[in-house]
């Protein structure tokens, strides 16, 4: 069976990040360049040719801003400055210049859902309620029992709203405390980011990654979200979440306003506008990519997809089917947020899909991952890497002394594991830093998982992942919107995910035997094996993936 999606209003125009590459720096932990044991802009222009290496042409960089870390930099007390743990902005310029040497694309973070506590706006704000920017944030009254003003929670767990004594008032924080909301519906914030914008752009940066784009826009009442299961603000945070049907806290019509306002701010520069879209649902994505706003949003959904074939292409034909110009769609595997593919796809202990011979969980989690990254690597979009998934890294480990992350109860529900150090080199410290002692522990990396071991051979994560890169941008078919499932209903290829884009096929084996992809013969464009040639033997082993050229 076929399937079409070819009724979609496909925009014509062609835009550099049509056939772009993207590469996510956690510039904590990408490379310390002044030995104090964080990772800095310095490190990250040393390193850039690495990344060209790759075959990556776009450096979306996490936020560099003066913050007093209590999220790591996404809590921002000056949106036109450089921490100087970091740095400063001639070195920042000198980035940006090498970068584009490279021709590598530059995209900053930029945080505009919150500010930190500690920036100059908030401090005023909370100095009185007739201060000048006490409107730049969401005030309230208690309610009449004293609480907060509605039900809302944090995206980390408790209550969204904290209460200020010296006003009688509670603040809004979709986040931690530290990070006070922003009141959007106030032109004055608008006009703000306007010239933030412009300050960046005017030095030469190439696009934005939006922080939290789904929430900048809050319900005008301020309404309670439906309760549509038990509420602890004990149970993890996405517990917690999940509890309500977010219907006036995220996802609101204001949003899509900010986002064409910044479109006409970028046009001239022809810069993008890249949106953490976090949600789950491909209607709410589609809802985020109207056309006239964000030019890309990320899809999620395969951050936290099961081993399954199913599953897997269920969660990329949603947003295929649903998003008007697919070429809008940003598709990852990773980030610094979220567990690293190769620990999440590791077999557990009763999993049977062991593969062969006697490679460890670990290897086999490197494999899926890599199919998985090649049917997205196939996609119309834009695909991204985060740092250390084309050395195959797994989550560095941390112990409960050394955890670093705001959120998570324990170890296990922290970010730390997907933060740890670049390994570069051999030896101690592998080339992350001269410090004895860095940031976050190097997390048990060995000499094999180094860049230093993998570059030049040709049997390492490093090497597929770069023919990988290649492959994607020197065949066209791969860039163009079209795509036609093969086989969907998994009937002729149990366990196999495959699709056509024009004469070339791609397709990975999610299943635990070898199958014979019938019918399919060609050239191997790319195999995760390391097949090259004619595929005169059309059979995919588990955790294998293919592009062929028929």
């Amino acid at each position: 069976m076929t399937e079409n999606f070819d009724d979609h209003p496909d925009a014509v125009d062609v835009r550099w990040w049509h056939d772009a590459v993207g590469y996510e720096v956690y510039i904590r932990s990408f490379a310390d360049g002044d030995g104090d044991g964080i990772g800095d802009l310095h490190g990250l222009v040393e390193r850039l040719d690495h990344i060209a290496d790759l075959g990556a042409t776009l450096v979306w960089v996490t936020p560099i801003y003066p913050s007093p870390m209590a999220d790591f930099g996404y809590d921002v007390a000056d949106y036109c400055g450089v921490n100087p743990i970091y740095g400063d902005l001639d070195v920042f310029d000198r980035l940006v210049a090498e970068a584009h040497d490279r021709g590598l694309k530059v995209v900053v973070d930029i945080v505009p859902n919150h500010t930190s506590d500690q920036h100059p706006w908030f401090v005023d704000a909370r100095s009185g309620p007739d201060s000048d920017y006490r409107d730049y944030y969401i005030w309230r009254d208690p309610a009449p029992d004293g609480g907060p003003p509605n039900n809302w929670v944090s995206y980390f767990g408790g209550p969204a709203w904290t209460f200020d004594p010296a006003s009688n008032q509670y603040y809004l924080h979709l986040f931690l405390p530290e990070q006070p909301d922003l009141d959007w519906a106030n032109p004055a914030v608008a006009d703000a980011f306007d010239d933030v914008l412009r300050f960046w752009l005017d030095r030469g940066i190439d696009g934005f990654r939006i922080d939290v784009a789904q929430a900048m826009g809050k319900d005008g009442q301020l309404r309670s979200n439906p309760q549509i299961g038990p509420w602890d603000d004990t149970a993890p945070r996405w517990q917690q979440w999940d509890a309500f049907d977010h219907r006036h806290d995220i996802l609101q019509p204001s949003t899509l306003d900010i986002f064409r306002r910044w479109n006409k701010v970028v046009e001239p520069y022809d810069a993008l506008l890249l949106g953490e879209t976090y949600v789950f649902d491909a209607g709410d994505l589609a809802r985020l990519l109207p056309g006239e706003g964000l030019h890309v949003g990320f899809w999620f959904e395969l951050m936290h997809v099961g081993w399954s074939a199913q599953d897997v292409r269920n969660a990329i034909a949603a947003p295929l089917e649903r998003v008007a110009d697919r070429r809008s769609i940003g598709w990852a595997l990773a980030s610094h947020d979220e567990q690293r593919p190769p620990t999440r796809f590791a077999p557990a202990a009763d999993d049977t899909q062991t593969g062969e011979g006697s490679r460890d969980g670990a290897d086999l989690g490197r494999r899926r991952a890599l199919a998985l990254t090649t049917l997205l690597f196939g996609l119309p979009g834009l695909p991204v890497l985060y740092q250390g998934e084309e050395l195959g890294l797994v989550d560095g480990e941390v112990s409960d002394e050394r955890r670093a992350d705001p959120v998570g109860a324990d170890v296990t529900l922290s970010r730390d594991g997907c933060r740890t150090p670049m390994p570069w080199d051999r030896g101690p410290g592998h080339g992350f830093s001269t410090a004895t002692d860095t940031w976050l522990p190097m997390g048990g990396r060995t000499d094999d998982d180094s860049a230093a071991a993998q570059r030049d051979d040709p049997t390492s994560s490093f090497s597929a992942y770069r023919a990988l890169v290649k492959a994607r941008r020197e065949t066209p078919e791969l860039l163009e919107p079209d795509l036609s499932w093969l086989d969907r209903d998994g009937e002729t290829w149990p366990h196999v995910v495959a699709y056509e884009r024009g004469s070339v096929v791609v397709a990975a084996n999610i299943g635990s035997e070898p199958i014979e992809l019938t019918g399919i013969d060609g050239t191997i464009v790319f195999s995760t094996a390391g097949r090259s040639g004619e595929f005169v033997d059309p059979t995919l082993e588990p955790a294998d993936a293919v592009i062929v050229r028929r």
